[in-house]
């Protein structure tokens, strides 16, 4: 295993960032190559806890002599969101100076232009050079996996639909409740190495031997040894799956959970401001007609609630912590079984 930083120079002097880069050099040439990363969004930590012991699972099998591909780490991808704190809580998902989100904005190329993403670093932000950094190492590779997670949250994926359904394995190995399709129309992480991966792919769109996809571990509080050491088990069992590492990878089974276009998720919203009081929790299923929420949009008054229903059938995936919301604030995703009424804009469903 050899270990690297990768150093970002900051905005203003004396100022520089450091992330731990872990490489592992794989024996068999043919081999797939993987590229793992966590917490783009630095507050969303299961991910960085799965790094932490799929990280010593592969120490122990480079040991073995069983790295057949190689295999790049970087368990907190973001050190600038890490040090963003306001008021005492962390603001890991926008960069407080361009007010842009860290998993925004990352530049479109082919993979034949991946090496000009570090030409010129310095007429970029310190932002803009960390994302050009771990786009071009990504690139390098042939899988490519993005830890996040939500809220409270089911577990369940972003992928673009040419990678489907030959990501079924990832997702059975990881026990993943769902599955949504992208459209390929933002400019996320994980959708700029899919464009990448798609340019240089036949006419027929589909990468061969190449993954690109975002997975949602959970929620925000799902931080714990036994989850994040299962969840690490997993990861490794899909690398023995794609013949990366030489381990038992255990007989296949078939995903069975929904796979769905983004335009089948059905954002629920606040139509008034107030306090939210959930009637349904995650991994509920829900019928049209159902009650999703209360929110007391004005406390002691006799007409001060407001009711939502579920829209259509559905599977509810992540819900809000937080119990006051803004009018068209966010309240929950559910996975339905058709599309939604509500018009969707190309891209991701949330900023």
């Amino acid at each position: 295993m050899d270990v690297s930083d990768l150093v970002i120079d900051g905005d203003t002097p004396g100022v520089a960032w450091r992330l731990p880069v872990f490489r592992f050099s794989g024996t068999v040439p043919a081999a797939p190559s993987v590229y793992i990363q966590a917490a783009l969004h630095a507050g969303e930590l299961p991910g960085t806890a799965l790094a932490h012991f799929l990280l010593g699972a592969l120490a122990e099998a480079e040991a073995r002599g069983a790295i057949r591909g190689d295999i790049t780490v970087v368990p907190h991808a973001n050190p600038i969101g890490l040090a963003q704190s306001h008021f005492g809580e962390m603001q890991g998902r926008f960069d407080l100076g361009s007010r842009t989100n860290f998993n925004r904005d990352f530049p479109l190329v082919p993979l034949s232009g991946r090496d000009g993403l570090l030409e010129n670093l310095g007429t970029f932000s310190a932002v803009e050079r960390l994302k050009r950094h771990v786009l071009h190492t990504a690139l390098g590779a042939d899988l490519v996996l993005d830890l996040h997670c939500d809220d409270e949250s089911l577990q369940y994926a972003y992928l673009h639909s040419v990678f489907w359904p030959g990501a079924a394995d990832l997702a059975e190995a990881l026990d993943m409740d769902a599955v949504f399709l992208s459209d390929g129309a933002s400019t996320a992480f994980e959708e700029a190495v899919a464009h990448a991966f798609r340019m240089d792919a036949p006419h027929d769109g589909l990468p061969a031997g190449r993954l690109a996809v975002t997975v949602e571990l959970r929620g925000l509080a799902d931080v714990d040894r036994d989850t994040a050491k299962r969840d690490a088990a997993g990861l490794l069992r899909f690398l023995a799956m794609r013949g990366v590492v030489a381990a038992e990878a255990g007989s296949p089974h078939s995903f069975d959970g929904p796979v769905l276009p983004l335009d089948w998720v059905e954002m629920i919203r606040a139509p008034e401001a107030g306090t939210v009081l959930f009637h349904r929790r995650v991994g509920d299923r829900v019928k049209a007609g159902d009650g999703l929420a209360t929110i007391i949009a004005r406390p002691g008054f006799a007409d001060g609630e407001v009711t939502l229903h579920a829209p259509q059938d559905g599977l509810v995936v992540t819900r809000v912590s937080r119990r006051y919301v803004r009018r068209n604030g966010d309240l929950m995703k559910i996975a339905c079984a058709g599309p939604s009424a509500r018009q969707r804009p190309p891209g991701t469903l949330e900023d």
